[in-house]
């Protein structure tokens, strides 16, 4: 009996395209029967946020990093070509157009793959996050936990 393939993502950036391709590898990979893990850490945690506004305690400095920081998946920015905003809303038209999924539709499907979504605490805890912020059926872990389980991956991506 041959051991299940191991992929490893670990999404860092907060950019809407990249957190899309990120989701497509995973998804296709768990297609493929691998075991997939994404690390979501810094920027990347934004792709679990939920998209309404949550009454939680929070200081001064995280209530204004939360205020900054995308609310859910389809609230990020393009890479390039974000045009003060406006990139994203063509790009979403664009997909539409093309049955391209949204990467919040993305993000439940590798939840219902199987696929292992990690949020950072370490992150969380610089950027304020708190775990009612962030999407139901997730993990969370340090990068010790992290490393320790994706060792012996076969593809590790950084996105």
């Amino acid at each position: 009996m041959t051991e299940k393939k191991k992929t490893t993502i670990v999404l860092f950036s907060g950019d809407y395209d990249k957190a899309m391709a990120a989701y497509i590898i995973a998804n296709g990979a768990a297609a493929y029967d691998h075991e997939v893990v994404i690390f979501h850490t810094f920027w990347g945690l934004n792709a679990l946020r939920k998209d309404e506004h949550l009454h939680v305690k929070k200081g001064l400095l995280e209530k204004l990093l939360g205020w900054m920081m995308p609310k859910g998946a389809d609230k990020m920015g393009l890479s390039k070509m974000n045009y003060l905003g406006m990139g994203p809303h063509m790009i979403k038209h664009v997909m539409k157009k093309h049955n391209a999924l949204p990467v919040h539709e993305l993000v439940d499907m590798a939840q219902a793959q199987g696929v292992k979504l990690i949020a950072c605490t370490m992150t969380m805890d610089l950027l304020g996050l708190q775990k009612e912020e962030l999407l139901e059926d997730i993990e969370y872990a340090g990068v010790a936990a992290y490393i320790g389980g994706s060792e012996d991956g076969n593809i590790t991506l950084f996105i």
